[in-house]
């Protein structure tokens, strides 16, 4: 499949370690069924909430390795990420709350999942503890697979009708305003990779397929109800 954006080396590196994990979401059936149009209204209010405490922690993990890098453009720009991670993704979440039934208390209320609490620890904890080129890693999947994947939807559908009941959710993804976005990331993450030792790179690149696991469990927990045990 063609990128819509640049794939610099290691990258591409770390998409081909990783590749099983990264496709595995494009035949997930909660995928499917939100392409369709045909996903329950309660598993995707399910997936909402859950993604809206997820994008806190992810907001988090770049805010952290705001203070790790030295360049101010580096700097800015993840504290521009922490912040569209927020407002722009915030605002699909309170608009879909506003048909579904949620708003943002219900957001603050609701406990993440096994599965959302391992992912948010996972980009958190590589922040802090990681090197500034597996903190990228721990967060670029999320952003990289859903630009990709809104925009190979949209491919397949050829047009999104707008009496679709996910078509805020295909249209945002599928915007090609957010190649821009990937390709700084991605630039980023290969002026990082750069003078790396051979094993800090491999760290990363387990990472990185950690998140991508990470993202095809994310559809699972939402399509299967997941939950605490009963205490």
């Amino acid at each position: 499949m063609q990128s819509p954006f640049p794939i610099p080396p290691f990258a591409l590196e770390c998409k081909l370690y990783a590749n099983e994990s990264f496709g595995a979401s494009y035949k997930h059936p909660f995928v499917i069924a939100l392409a369709n149009g045909t996903l329950d209204p309660k598993i995707f209010r399910f997936y909402q909430i859950q993604d809206a405490k997820y994008l806190e922690s992810f907001s988090d993990a770049c805010a952290i390795l705001s203070t790790k890098v030295t360049d101010p453009d580096d700097k800015l720009w993840l504290i521009d990420a922490a912040r569209m991670a927020l407002v722009v993704e915030g605002q699909l979440h309170l608009g879909y709350g506003k048909t579904l039934g949620y708003d943002a208390k219900t957001i603050a209320d609701t406990e993440p999942t096994p599965n959302n609490l391992a992912y948010q620890n996972h980009m958190v904890s590589t922040a802090l503890k990681g090197s500034i080129l597996e903190g990228f890693c721990a967060i670029a999947p999320c952003p990289w697979l859903y630009i990709e994947l809104g925009q190979h939807l949209l491919r397949e559908k050829g047009t999104i009708p707008d009496d679709h009941p996910y078509a805020s959710w295909l249209k945002m993804y599928s915007d090609p305003g957010f190649n821009d976005y990937m390709t700084h990331l991605l630039a980023k993450l290969e002026k990082y990779s750069l003078g790396t030792d051979i094993a800090t790179k491999q760290r990363a690149k387990v990472t990185f397929q950690q998140s991508c696991n990470y993202e095809w469990m994310f559809w699972e927990q939402a399509w299967t109800n997941q939950n605490w045990p009963s205490r």
